[in-house]
């Protein structure tokens, strides 16, 4: 496949690693007959390893079938965490360096999951655009006269820390975005 024609999200292979292409910059030199390059910021399968590439327009990338599963969190089995497929119930574990700091967002059943495979076996997992987790521990809202929203920190049942509104108190449910971490209004 040729590098002008891949896409985010695709998935390719690289001296012998296999990458997700995560971002994509265009850079076309100026003046005349300037090559146009390709900037790729990838992501290693398994284990989210950054790496950057630069290539031209007709440098050829082998791309990677990767099949994605609809899947639920189950459970975790010592470090590892275990997702079920939503049709088949097919169980995929996942080693916690490969969750990595998604592990902040998963809680029991959490639904919505894409398990992602190379060759029928599980290597990265993708979680749904926003999770529901509850306040654990926030200091209480600051009395003052000050018309200012400050954030504060909260931690969230999963041991997450993000910053949250002035007026989140312990014990509520809240939507964080899993792909900023941050918060995303109450539950």
């Amino acid at each position: 496949m040729k590098a002008s024609d891949i896409k985010k999200g695709n998935v390719v292979e690289y001296n012998g690693t296999v990458y997700q292409v995560r971002d994509i910059e265009r850079s076309s030199p100026q003046g005349r007959g300037g090559n146009v390059k390709f900037r790729f910021t990838m992501y290693s399968v398994p284990g989210g390893v950054k790496y950057d590439l630069s290539q031209g327009a007709d440098d050829e990338l082998r791309e990677v079938e990767l099949t994605r599963r609809a899947s639920t969190f189950s459970y975790k089995d010592g470090e590892a965490f275990v997702f079920l497929d939503a049709e088949d119930y097919t169980p995929y574990q996942l080693d916690a360096d490969v969750v990595g700091d998604a592990a902040g967002y998963i809680t029991d059943g959490l639904e919505d999951c894409y398990v992602q495979l190379i060759e029928d076996a599980p290597v990265a997992v993708q979680l749904p655009p926003s999770v529901e987790l509850e306040v654990v521990e926030t200091p209480p809202e600051l009395k003052g006269g000050t018309a200012t929203k400050r954030p504060k920190p909260a931690r969230l049942s999963t041991g997450l820390e993000i910053m949250v509104p002035e007026y989140i108190v312990n014990g509520e449910r809240i939507l964080v975005n899993t792909t900023t971490g941050e918060f995303a209004g109450r539950a």
